[in-house]
């Protein structure tokens, strides 16, 4: 039976007040709230609340049940589809059209939940779920938006009104121009469709749209999905992009942001998912791409919607976790420390554990970052407690952490607990990307430690005293770039343990290592001991690289880069240290010429936009080197993939600022 306006509307308000407490960290009362009704919105609702668990949470089981609640409300949105396009218009868009919305977001959160496995199966079976989403969120998007976003708001340049949850308010502002698309590449899917991913840009008056209305619901749900959909599939490997090239899909990422800023100004459910995935995304990049061409504008875009959906709802927990990623982005590592603290804290509601989870994560990993290893080895230890998501993980970092503290036996009790924790289902029955490092890590660890521990002690016991990095550093660099927005009194620190604890020392000289690290006197019995491995020089190369650079010296950066990137041909286990090496320098040629550009002291030199280009070209060279390093059967290489490609549209931002065209 088909829905009146009337009742669509009246379901539309009765499902708002769920997601009201889905974001305020209420998930049992959300769950009360859609199981009380049985239209699409309630369905969606329940189907959004276990993809949330399962994004947030990265369980099997969750993953499961999110597909199967997505599935129920995607059957329920399109028996009403059909339904609906026999009846009269009711809103300022065609018959249907809010159905087909709903279709669609149900379709692209189902293909989102495949991709969580963060496998190329899964980014596969993601696309082709959104495959039949490509077409739909194209002609949703030129029906509703037939002119462009160019007289629409965005969050920036908004100033926000903010509500408490369930009471409504607006966001107005001045325009933001978005410069026209170029035309999208012909693809078999695009000649079969006619969908394209391009829309004009004619300036016309915006369309206006109750607050809480249907038409709401359209304006900000079209803009959210086209623009997510973009995102997600710019976001994607470089090799699962091109495997689907052929269907003709194509993405811009400038327009898929600016769409998802458009729709983060509305107060609807869209509205709220528009300004998490900027949030997302801003965080992602500031964590992970290395380099940015605008900082302070993605600072301040980031700001403005968790300053909106803060005040809107201040016990949610990931606008929590948002504000303390800015403070972490912002150098600031004890403020974000203090804010996820207090996230944590007694007395706030506590019923939605994987939004807790990612506050505690968020935690352990800046923890970690400063170098406040029993803090985060606790913290790690206790995301095992609520969250059921490669504990070995989890235990390999905190075992990682007890190095650094010379805690070896501890590290070694927990390291002897990896074997039975990786054995456990995996996502999809696959293993997951950490835990294949995991196991060659742990592997070469049992091996080679233990006959160095006994060279040295005679005995294979207590084996993690002759690991030299801790490979929670290791895996810091590789997933979570822990060393890159560290305080220079930290950088320091690192310096003087992985300059002096390994044989044979460093030998490159550089100003940091003189002034901060001078030459130790070295006994006959050091001189004659045993070698660490090609493995470990090449880590500790990389390392020592990336805080050189993090402390501002470019000339000791570029050095130990460049050492990493020679021993790579050495490596037996750390494959990925060329491609990531590779990858830092690239991100070194643009701090160092961002730094110079900066500078207007007197004597300082200013780089002109011959310098840029030529910066940028290298940086691109060497992008295009970590590229083919970054193999299938390098660790984490889709991780690496990722990153590349985040740099790569940085550095267009960048020539598109400085009117460099080649």
């Amino acid at each position: 039976m088909t829905l009146n306006p009337q009742e669509t509307e009246a379901q539309l308000r009765a499902a708002t007040i769920g997601f009201d407490w889905l974001f305020s960290n209420e998930l049992d009362k959300a769950r009360e709230t859609f199981s009380s009704g049985n239209s699409p919105f309630h369905s969606l609702g329940l189907g959004v609340c276990a993809f949330l668990q399962a994004a947030l949470g990265m369980e099997t089981g969750l993953m499961a049940e999110a597909s199967r609640l997505l599935a129920l409300a995607e059957a329920g949105a399109k028996n009403q589809l059909k339904l609906a396009k026999s009846s009269t218009k009711a809103t300022q868009f065609p018959p249907g059209t809010e159905w087909e919305l709903l279709h669609s977001d149900a379709v692209i959160l189902l293909g989102l939940t495949h991709a969580l496995s963060e496998s190329y199966m899964g980014y596969l079976q993601c696309l082709y779920a959104m495959n039949s989403a490509h077409s739909k969120f194209s002609r949703l998007f030129k029906t509703v938006y037939p002119n462009g976003l160019q007289d629409y708001a965005t969050p920036a340049a908004s100033s926000a009104n903010s509500r408490a949850a369930s009471i409504r308010s607006e966001v107005s502002g001045t325009s933001s121009q978005v410069a026209a698309p170029k035309p999208a590449r012909s693809g078999f899917f695009s000649r079969l469709t006619g969908a394209s991913l391009t829309v004009p840009t004619t300036p016309h008056a915006p369309i206006v749209a109750e607050e809480g209305s249907v038409d709401e619901l359209v304006l900000s749900g079209a803009a959210f999905g086209f623009g997510l959909f973009n995102l997600v599939f710019s976001l994607l490997p470089a090799k699962i992009r091109g495997v689907v090239g052929f269907f003709g899909f194509n993405h811009d990422r400038k327009l898929a942001l600016q769409s998802l800023a458009v729709s983060a100004t509305k107060n609807d459910v869209h509205g709220v998912f528009a300004g998490l995935s900027l949030m997302t995304y801003h965080g992602v990049v500031l964590l992970l791409a290395g380099y940015q061409a605008n900082e302070a504008h993605i600072l301040k875009q980031y700001h403005a919607i968790v300053d909106k959906l803060e005040s809107r709802y201040p016990t949610g927990s990931l606008w929590i976790l948002n504000r303390a990623k800015i403070l972490r982005m912002s150098y600031d590592p004890d403020g974000a420390i203090k804010v996820l603290q207090g996230g944590l804290a007694p007395g706030r509601p506590h019923t939605f554990a994987q939004a807790d989870t990612m506050l505690l994560f968020e935690l352990a990993w800046t923890l970690l970052s400063q170098r406040r290893y029993q803090e985060a080895a606790d913290a790690f230890i206790r995301v095992t407690e609520i969250n059921s998501w490669s504990h070995a993980t989890y235990y390999f970092i905190a075992a990682g952490c007890y190095v650094s503290l010379h805690n070896y036996e501890k590290a070694h009790e927990l390291f002897e607990k990896i074997p039975e924790l990786i054995d456990k289902k995996k996502i999809g029955g696959k293993d997951l990307p950490t835990e294949v490092f995991i196991k060659k890590k742990r592997s070469f660890v049992v091996a080679f430690y233990k006959e160095k521990q006994k060279a040295m002690t005679g005995s294979e016991d207590n084996y993690p005293q002759a690991m030299k990095i801790s490979p929670a550093e290791e895996l810091g660099v590789l997933v979570w770039n822990t060393h890159a927005r560290i305080t220079e009194e930290t950088a320091i620190a690192h310096l003087k343990d992985w300059a002096t604890r390994m044989n044979p020392p460093p030998a490159i000289e550089t100003d940091m290592l003189k002034k901060h690290v001078p030459p130790p006197p070295r006994s006959a019995d050091e001189a004659q001991s045993k070698a660490d491995t090609a493995d470990e020089l090449a880590v500790r190369s990389l390392l020592l690289g990336i805080v050189h650079r993090t402390a501002g010296d470019y000339a000791g950066a570029r050095a130990y880069l460049g050492d990493a990137e020679a021993r790579n041909a050495t490596v037996k286990v750390s494959t990925w240290v060329g491609g990531v090496a590779w990858f830092e320098h690239a991100v070194l040629d643009l701090k160092e010429m961002e730094a110079r550009s900066a500078s207007g002291t007197p004597g300082g030199l200013v780089a002109d936009a011959d310098e840029w280009a030529r910066a940028l070209k290298g940086a691109l060279e060497k992008l295009d080197k970590a590229l083919s390093l970054a193999t299938q059967q390098v660790d984490l290489s889709s991780r690496l993939d990722t990153r590349i490609a985040m740099l790569k549209d940085e550095i267009a931002l960048k020539k598109e600022m400085l009117g460099i065209v080649s």
